[in-house]
């Protein structure tokens, strides 16, 4: 473990307890880890800044989901990736600090119909595009509100006809998109299964469960580790991960191990109330508080 990231451990353990720091600190190295720590540019104000990159060092974290930028009425995303000698310093920078990009996020999509929306597919495909040009084999779709399958069941045939499309753009570059649906994990299996795609997978996230009262550790067990490619591991901003009641991480790992499922947790929300705006304090003591439960030798 770098000594950067011990440090960073041991401070934000000593502002946040009641978990010790120092188990976060006896964890194995990273490398070797069945289960990453990252977070996110967008949540960390970072959105395609290279600043994110030493930002998330300093968190503590192990790698950094980089958003592809706005897209609002463009005709793809506000995308300085999209730049050769931008992506060359993401690439130099994120070797220099050890960290690992471990996906692209597709945000522009949470308020975008992806059903509708023209040209959808080919906005995606900018995006694997540059997954491509990177190395990454990850990336983040939404299907958003606007793409609610509960509330807006009509809109079934048109998403699950482009995700064919997108999956098969995806199998021919070699990488993964993975979904978030408003649906249930038995729904989603089902919705898989209709798409037909090992390129399309799940982007599964704690909150969706928790806020619907379903049990969170039955539906991954539902979605099993092979249509699960990464997970967003958070809940709604109010309390961090360590204070959240209805979490139970221990639970939540146990059951993952079981399941033989490994890959990036990415801490995307579970910010203090009374400290909203302290991004570094906020996402290092829920790095350092995962990073005990998940990384820890004991």
């Amino acid at each position: 473990m770098k000594r950067r990231n011990f440090l960073n451990i041991c401070a934000a353990g000593l502002a946040a307890l009641p978990f010790s720091p120092w188990v976060a600190a006896m964890a194995g190295p990273v490398k070797k880890s069945r289960y990453k720590i990252a977070v996110i540019d967008l949540m960390i104000l970072k959105r395609q800044k290279l600043s994110a990159l030493p930002l998330a060092d300093e968190i503590g974290a192990d790698g950094l989901e980089v958003d592809m930028g706005g897209l609002g009425d463009r005709p793809t995303f506000d995308n300085k990736l999209a730049d050769p000698a931008v992506r060359q310093q993401y690439l130099d920078k994120a070797k220099e600090l050890n960290l690992e990009i471990c996906s692209l996020a597709m945000t522009g999509f949470y308020a975008q119909s992806f059903a509708k929306r023209d040209g959808a597919e080919t906005t995606v495909g900018d995006c694997i595009n540059t997954m491509k040009l990177m190395g990454i084999k990850i990336a983040f779709l939404p299907l958003g509100i606007q793409g609610d399958l509960v509330k807006k069941p009509e809109l079934r045939p048109a998403i699950v006809e482009r995700l064919k499309t997108v999956g098969t753009m995806a199998e021919k570059a070699g990488v993964v998109i993975g979904i978030e649906t408003a649906l249930d994990a038995k729904g989603e299996v089902e919705l898989l299964n209709e798409i037909g795609s090992k390129s399309i997978k799940i982007y599964f996230n704690f909150s969706n469960p928790l806020k619907a009262g379903r049990d969170l550790c039955e539906e991954l067990r539902i979605l099993g580790k092979n249509r699960i490619c990464q997970i967003h591991c958070t809940d709604e901003d109010g309390v961090w991960l360590q204070n959240n009641k209805r979490l139970d991480m221990k639970k939540v790992k146990a059951t993952l191990d079981k399941m033989g499922w490994k890959g990036w947790l990415v801490i995307e929300r579970s910010r203090d109330a009374a400290r909203p705006r302290d991004v570094k304090g906020n996402f290092s003591a829920n790095t350092a508080f995962m990073k005990t439960v998940f990384q820890s030798r004991f």
